[in-house]
């Protein structure tokens, strides 16, 4: 299930996000470019990186925050958006959360 919890979200989000700004300098850069400072690559990453990065924790309801998320992007000129499902949890496959997801796919 979409993690409905603000915290739980965010911490969930940082675990899977925050490697990779620790490990590859070239991620910082890339959002250096949109405005972000190092301050937001400490501690795993900062609440504001993490809220431009990862849909679904930033409103009431998680499903329709990440469906306003997708329709940002393709009202931006997108022609197709990725969604990956981030569990607390390694190891399994996020079956929940895919068909959640799909119905909002349309």
């Amino acid at each position: 299930m979409v993690e409905p919890d603000r915290a739980k979200a965010r911490d969930i989000a940082r675990t899977n996000v925050g490697p990779y700004f620790a490990i590859a300098r070239h991620h910082q850069n890339n959002m250096r470019r949109f405005g972000f400072a190092e301050a937001d690559f400490a501690n795993g990453a900062s609440d504001r990186l993490i809220d431009a990065l990862v849909a679904g924790h930033t409103g009431r309801d998680p499903l329709e925050a990440i469906e306003k998320r997708v329709a940002e992007h393709l009202e931006a000129g997108a022609d197709h958006v990725c969604l990956q499902v981030l569990t607390a949890g390694s190891g399994r496959i996020p079956l929940p959360e895919w068909r959640q997801l799909a119905a909002i796919a349309g």
